[in-house]
């Protein structure tokens, strides 16, 4: 149950921290063709992600609840796209170069997939214009 509320109370802060950074990097730029606050969250976490995860691997830094809470939490709650990154990262430096093509491919074309169906789904059934 401890794991269960660090990671929770990390998801918290995390998605806090993401709402404020994406609002803010928008509202900075002025300009809305283009994701920039989504962009530079997933591209900071991917960058935390790989910085704590290389420290906790190669140095042993960090106990199994700091890293729930840090990893899984409040990076989980920033940007699962970070975990999705580390995740492939890892298949690659495992040497399973497929099976992190793979993930790339069907995580994106799946995800991306799913949320054109639903949301077209969505708006057929509302009878939204």
């Amino acid at each position: 149950m401890t794991l269960v509320l660090l990671v929770g109370t990390g998801g918290f802060l995390g998605s806090i921290a993401r709402y404020l950074l994406s609002g803010w990097v928008q509202r900075l730029v002025q300009d809305s063709w283009f994701p920039y606050g989504t962009m530079t969250v997933n591209i900071a976490g991917c960058l935390v992600i790989g910085t704590i995860a290389g420290l906790a691997e190669s140095r042993g830094i960090l106990s199994p609840n700091s890293r729930a809470f840090l990893l899984v939490g409040v990076l989980g709650g920033f940007t699962t796209f970070s975990s999705f990154s580390y995740d492939t990262v890892s298949l690659f430096n495992g040497g399973r170069t497929f099976a992190a093509l793979l993930n790339v491919a069907v995580q994106v074309l799946l995800g991306i997939t799913a949320t054109l169906l639903s949301y077209n789904l969505v708006h057929k059934i509302g009878g939204a214009q």
